[in-house]
C-alpha cells in the first residue's frame, strides 16, 4: 500500500461496512447497466465495482489505475439502484470512492484540472460562473466559435475541440436570476409558498426555463421565492469526488433558503432535486445543520412532482406535437419519478405521445462524463438517439439540462431531426396558447 497518502482515513469516507456487504452479488444489476452491457467485463458492473471498492477497504487492494478507471467509467446514472432486491445504495459507494480518488491525487493531470476548473472556479462560484457566462456569449454569438471551429478542423487531433463547441449550452443573452423577482405573486390566490432555484448552469444556459417554471407556477396560484444570493446547491461537486466542496455549497444552499417561509422547493432540474432530498441524509450527525437539513429535505419536490402533485388549475389548450419522453437518470432511478412527467403531458390537449423503448438508459451525459469521457460517451448517446429515432416524435421532453444538450447535440451528431424540451416548457407553451386566445 503506497505510503504517501493517509489511505485509513480516506477509507473513512466510503459508506459503512453495512453497505458495501449489502450486495448479494445476484447479478440483477447487470442488464441494467449501460457500461457493463457495453464490454461484458464484470468489473464494468455494478457488482464488479462494489467489489473492487470493498477490496479497496478491506486493504486488499491500492488505488490502481483500474480502480480508478472504472470509478470514473460508471455513468453514477444508478439503474442498479431502481432494480437492486437488496437495496444497495450503489451511488453513494461509487461517489465516495471518486472523492477517494481525489483526495489520494492518483487521478489524471488532466482529469484534475478539469474537475477543479469546471467545479471549483466556475460552478461553485456564482460570481465566476456568470463571468465565463458572460464570456462564453460572446465567445458563441460573434464569430469566434466559428472561427475556432474553422482551425480546429484543420487539425486531427484537434477535432475533439470541435465537438466540445458544440456540446457546450448555448448561453443565454440575459440571466434569470436578473429577470425573476425575489417574490412573484400568483395569479389568484395563493395555495402555496414556493422557493424556486435558478441553479448555476440553469441560471446561465437555461434562463427561459427558469423563466418558464416561474410562469407556470404562477399562474397555477402559487407565490413564488427566489433567494437571490443563491448558488450551486452542490450536487455536480457531489457526483464527481468532490464531496467537500459539494457539502460546503449545500450548507450555504441551506443557509439561503431557511431564511424564508415556504411550503415547497420546486426545482426544474432532476440531479439538483434529487440532491437537495440528501442533504438530510449528507448531514444527519452535524449538530449545526441536520435539522434545518432535514426540514428543507422533506419539502424538495422535482417540478412535474409538484405539479402533479398540487394539480393544474389554469386551463390548458391544445399543442399538436408528436413527443416522446426520456427518463432522466436522477429523476427515474434516484427519485423513483416516472409517472408524474406522462401524466402531465397526457393532460395537454392535442399532444401524441410516443413511447420510448430504453427511456431510463442513461443518455451519456451525465454531469462532466461526456467532456471527460467523450468517446464513452458517444457510445451510449448513438443508442438513445436510434431508439429516440424509432419513435417518429418530432420532439424530445426530458427534465434535466444535462440530458437536454446530450440529446439535442446526439440530434445533429447522428442526423435525428428532433428538438428538444423540457416539461415544463411544453406547459407554458400550451399556456401561452390559450392566453392568446382570450
Amino acid at each position: 500500500m503506497s505510503q504517501d497518502i493517509n489511505i485509513k482515513k480516506l477509507l473513512s469516507i466510503l459508506p459503512g461496512d453495512d453497505v458495501i456487504v449489502q450486495c448479494m452479488h445476484c447479478g440483477m444489476c447487470l442488464s441494467t447497466c449501460p457500461t457493463y452491457n457495453v464490454d461484458f467485463l464484470e468489473r464494468s458492473s455494478p457488482r464488479g465495482r462494489i467489489r473492487l471498492i470493498k477490496s479497496l477497504a478491506e486493504g486488499k487492494l491500492d488505488i490502481t489505475q483500474t480502480f480508478i478507471d472504472e470509478m470514473n467509467y460508471c455513468l453514477d446514472c444508478q439503474a442498479c439502484e431502481t432494480v437492486c432486491p437488496a437495496g444497495v445504495k450503489y451511488g453513494s459507494l461509487v461517489e465516495a470512492a471518486r472523492d477517494i480518488i481525489t483526495k489520494s491525487g492518483k487521478d489524471s493531470f488532466g482529469a484534475r484540472y478539469i474537475k477543479r476548473f469546471a467545479l471549483h472556479y466556475v460552478v461553485g462560484s456564482k460570481l465566476n460562473i456568470k463571468i465565463v457566462g458572460k464570456l462564453l456569449y460572446f465567445y458563441q454569438n460573434f464569430g469566434i466559435e466559428w472561427l475556432a471551429n474553422k482551425f480546429f478542423g484543420l487539425f486531427k487531433s484537434l477535432k475533439i475541440m470541435v465537438e466540445m463547441n458544440k456540446m457546450t449550452p448555448r448561453i443565454s443573452k440575459v440571466f434569470s436570476d436578473s429577470q425573476i423577482k425575489e417574490i412573484t405573486e400568483p395569479v389568484g390566490e395563493a395555495r402555496y409558498n414556493v422557493i424556486v432555484p435558478t441553479g448555476c448552469i440553469m441560471n446561465v444556459a437555461f434562463a427561459d426555463i427558469n423563466l418558464d417554471t416561474v410562469e407556470v407556477l404562477k399562474r397555477n396560484n402559487c407565490r413564488i421565492i427566489c433567494p437571490p444570493d443563491q448558488g450551486c446547491c452542490g450536487s455536480l461537486m457531489a457526483h464527481y469526488g468532490e464531496l467537500d466542496l459539494a457539502k460546503d455549497l449545500a450548507k450555504k444552499t441551506i443557509d439561503q433558503f431557511s431564511k424564508y417561509k415556504f411550503d415547497y422547493i420546486v426545482s426544474n432540474s432532476a440531479g439538483c432535486a434529487a440532491y437537495m432530498k440528501e442533504y438530510a441524509h449528507i448531514f444527519e450527525d452535524d449538530p449545526d445543520y441536520s435539522e434545518r437539513a432535514k426540514v428543507l429535505s422533506a419539502r424538495v419536490k422535482e417540478v412535474t412532482e409538484f405539479i402533479d402533485m398540487a394539480g393544474i388549475t389554469a386551463p390548458l389548450n391544445s399543442v399538436k406535437e408528436t413527443v416522446t419522453y426520456h427518463d432522466a437518470c436522477h429523476l427515474c432511478h434516484t427519485q423513483k419519478i416516472t409517472k408524474e412527467p406522462r401524466a402531465l403531458l397526457n393532460q395537454i390537449p392535442g399532444l401524441d405521445l410516443k413511447p420510448l423503448d430504453e427511456s431510463m438508459w442513461c443518455c451519456g451525459s451525465a454531469g462532466i462524463y461526456n467532456v471527460v469521457r467523450y468517446e464513452d460517451s458517444m457510445k451510449f448517446l448513438k443508442r438513445k438517439m436510434e431508439n429516440i429515432k424509432n419513435t417518429g416524435a418530432d420532439t424530445v421532453v426530458t427534465g434535466n439540462p444535462g440530458c437536454m444538450g446530450q440529446i439535442q447535440y446526439g440530434a445533429e451528431k447522428f442526423n435525428v431531426p428532433v428538438k428538444v424540451i423540457h416539461p415544463v416548457s411544453l406547459l407554458r407553451k400550451s399556456l401561452k396558447e390559450n392566453q392568446s386566445n382570450h
